[in-house]
């Protein structure tokens, strides 16, 4: 079952960065604008390309480079040893909810627009919890099974 849903979020984080994370309006008056990982990082590159590619190495390919990591140690095609490594990508990995939520606590503090979250932002984050709890649980797998001789 582990590896299933470790597989299962291959398909869910794409559907996860396009799907809106943030909903913002300047004025209540006015419909809101939706905002997803994608779309954000398109507005990122053409204005801030360090920042884009910080944010893009964090929403992007950390997630995934720790799915297919632990996916290839389930399936023995990696040693166990590369655990600790694939903990410190997944932890840079929720950088950008940390992020994501300052905005959005900024935003509303601010009082001038309207930001609403959207359901994407839950599954992204549903998405990073998920692959943590993946990882704590295949690191106790291994632990529990020992040195292969």
């Amino acid at each position: 079952m582990l590896r299933a849903l470790n597989l299962s979020l291959i398909i869910l984080y794409p559907i996860a960065w396009a799907a809106p994370l943030l909903r913002a309006g300047l004025l209540p008056l006015f419909g809101l604008t939706e905002i997803s990982v994608l779309s954000g990082l398109q507005s990122l590159w053409a204005s801030d390309i360090f920042l884009a590619l910080v944010v893009t190495l964090f929403a992007l390919v950390a997630p995934m480079l720790k799915t297919v990591g632990i996916a290839l140690v389930q399936f023995d095609l990696l040693g166990p040893r590369a655990m600790p490594a694939l903990a410190i990508i997944g932890k840079l990995a929720m950088a950008d909810i940390f992020l994501i939520a300052v905005y959005v606590t900024i935003a509303k503090g601010i009082g001038i627009g309207r930001v609403e979250v959207a359901w994407g932002l839950y599954l992204f984050t549903a998405c990073i919890l998920a692959s943590l709890w993946i990882s704590w649980k295949s690191q106790q797998n291994l632990q529990n099974i020992g040195p292969t001789p």
